[in-house]
């Protein structure tokens, strides 16, 4: 099923080819996209684009996947995020759950996993007939 609104994708892991790999991903099913190395340069698109949803990984330089969340809520309310981290534990998902986090994917991430958080996120955060199904 592809997305009948063009809803806009960060992606931020300092990984090239995870980034690629994302992007690779959610393109095809009708995503824009846009991409970031850090957390500061993920700040700086919020700012500056329209993103609807975030995928970050949780381990960036600098700023944390959760830092910088914490940040973009500040910037633009409720923007639903999904932390993606290769080493999750108890404590990892207790803080994603403050942060709220729309959830916790451990990597590297699965194709069908990835697509249907997606879109159980944006039907979450903007319901409406774009999102039925």
């Amino acid at each position: 099923m592809t997305v009948t609104v063009p809803y806009s994708i960060l992606i931020t892991d300092d990984d090239d080819n995870a980034r690629e790999s994302l992007r690779e991903i959610v393109e095809p099913v009708g995503f824009q996209t846009y991409l970031a190395g850090s957390g500061e340069e993920a700040l700086d698109i919020i700012v500056h684009r329209d993103v609807h949803i975030i995928l970050i990984d949780m381990y960036l330089p600098k700023m944390t996947g959760l830092e910088t969340l914490e940040v973009a809520r500040q910037l633009k309310g409720t923007l639903p995020a999904i932390l993606m981290s290769g080493e999750s534990d108890e404590e990892l998902l207790r803080k994603a759950l403050l942060a709220h986090a729309f959830c916790v994917l451990a990597k590297p991430v699965s194709r069908s996993v990835v697509i249907q958080v997606v879109r159980r996120a944006l039907q979450k955060y903007y319901p409406g007939p774009a999102n039925e199904g």
